[in-house]
């Protein structure tokens, strides 16, 4: 309720219903990557039915996460997400940490990466993007960075405006991708210019064997896992949604099989259009499919649908993020004045201003050398899945905790469903440790310094750190 028109002592608008929630959700997990990592997937596996097997295995793992997700989101429907439930569960240090890393690159790192791949997908159709604007001591600046710079600012003022103009554009946009991967799937599986040769199950005959079929198989999980990623942002948002007991649950289930089933029939596509040798060594499988089938009109069609695919994770990603350090400020572990709400709007403008501004640190950085740019994400990953992990034991932990609390929604299959997806985190925060030491020893030396921040801002040093608000129970 508004108590005020100081920007203090408002509240967030529950304005988000099950509509704009299931977007965010389909937007936020339908990015690039169903438009990029297929050929990663094939040439890992070897084999037509071993992809379609990792498909399925990474969409049951991501909704064992978000069957977990859906409890805790319905019990605690708070902005923040995981920082909320981690601070519940574990104490504040922890949910200090999850919000110190997603501000430092997790988020504001996704949101700068995102931004530079609608940059690279719009520099089909304007090549002189790729081009040097100018250099500064070495440092140089392309047409590249400008757009992407461009576009997180337009975003940001976009949903500064309010929770549902922001859902509104996300409605629109989701269902634009949508429809577009579904035409796609529906032109090419009617074209009558691919085959059906390589789907039989006898096809695995191609695959690999022994280590190298492990080795194979996380790789390609990995690649699937990222193509899953994003569903969480529903809850860092869950103090905007209407009726989040609810809506919460229902949209993590429904959305991520409505994913699954997205992305079972667009590669059923891609493979009936490309051969397995032809698609292991694509870079851009979509367009390759479209343009075999449809000549060059086909990519450019095709592209134009990774271009809103791509502004509907950016949006989904921008609107989400800035929830975390709204609600850290909250509770006195951030600077107080991001807890701050525009009184027209009930947006947290200045959150939205801090994360537009450190995602566009990054892009004019790092975002002039794509490798360097990748590695820089690289390390952010081993934080987010043991983040997702410990997130998920946490219902473990609250129901022990807090026993009598309401829980609106329970996760079925419990404890087991939330032990298998930590499991899963672990295992791929493992393998990341042993084949990118570097990257993930980076993400661990950022996680630490966090850790005099934390006690900064929890000492209390300093009175306009600290605010009027109590911390949320």
């Amino acid at each position: 309720m508004m108590r005020g028109r100081d920007p203090a002592t408002l509240e967030l608008n529950r304005a988000l219903g099950w509509l704009g929630a299931g977007a965010l959700l389909a937007g936020s997990v339908i990015g690039t990557g169903i438009f990029l990592v297929p050929s990663t997937m094939a040439r890992e596996m070897g084999s037509v039915p071993g992809v379609f097997f990792i498909w399925v295995f990474g969409g049951l793992l991501s909704l064992a996460g978000a069957l977990s997700y859906a409890e805790l989101g319905a019990a605690y429907p708070e902005a923040g997400g995981e920082y909320a439930y981690l601070r519940r569960a574990y104490g504040p240090v922890w949910g200090f940490l999850y919000g110190w890393q997603q501000i430092a690159i997790g988020k504001t790192g996704s949101i700068a990466s995102i931004a530079t791949g609608f940059a690279l997908f719009l520099g089909f159709f304007f090549p002189w993007l790729a081009s040097e604007l100018g250099s500064v001591g070495g440092w140089s600046f392309n047409g590249t960075q400008a757009v992407a710079l461009t576009t997180v600012i337009v975003l940001t003022a976009v949903n500064y405006l309010g929770i549902a103009v922001g859902g509104n554009v996300q409605t629109v946009l989701t269902a634009l991708k949508v429809a577009a991967i579904l035409a796609l799937a529906a032109l090419v599986l009617s074209s009558g210019g691919g085959s059906w040769a390589e789907f039989p199950v006898l096809a695995a005959e191609q695959g690999k064997g022994g280590a190298a079929l492990v080795g194979g198989f996380f790789a390609a999980l990995s690649a699937a896992l990222w193509a899953y990623d994003g569903w969480n942002n529903v809850n860092m948002v869950a103090g905007e949604v209407r009726d989040p007991q609810r809506v919460i649950p229902r949209v993590l289930v429904f959305g991520i099989i409505m994913v699954m089933a997205v992305y079972l029939l667009i590669n059923v596509a891609y493979f009936y259009a490309l051969p397995l040798a032809s698609l292991q060594h694509s870079t851009h499988v979509a367009q390759d499919v479209a343009e075999r089938l449809f000549g060059p009109w086909g990519a450019g069609a095709i592209t134009i649908a990774a271009l809103i695919s791509t502004l509907a994770a950016l949006n989904g990603a921008i609107l989400s993020g800035a929830r975390v350090s709204y609600a850290m400020a909250r509770d006195r572990l951030f600077f107080r004045h991001m807890a701050d709400l525009n009184p027209n709007h009930r947006t947290p403008a200045k959150a939205l201003l801090l994360q537009a501004l450190f995602a566009c640190g990054l892009i004019v950085l790092f975002g002039h050398d794509k490798l360097a740019f990748e590695r820089l994400f690289n390390f952010a990953i081993f934080g987010m899945w043991g983040f997702y992990g410990i997130t998920a034991f946490s219902v473990i932990a609250l129901r022990r905790s807090q026993p009598y609390a309401l829980r609106p929604y329970r996760v079925p299959g419990y404890p087991w469903v939330p032990l298998c997806f930590v499991a899963v985190a672990a295992a791929f925060c493992c393998s990341m440790l042993i084949q990118r030491p570097g990257d993930t020893g980076l993400g661990i030396a950022l996680l630490i310094a966090g850790l005099p921040f934390y006690r900064f801002w929890k000492s209390g040093t300093r009175d306009s750190c600290r605010g009027e608000t109590k911390p949320q129970d």
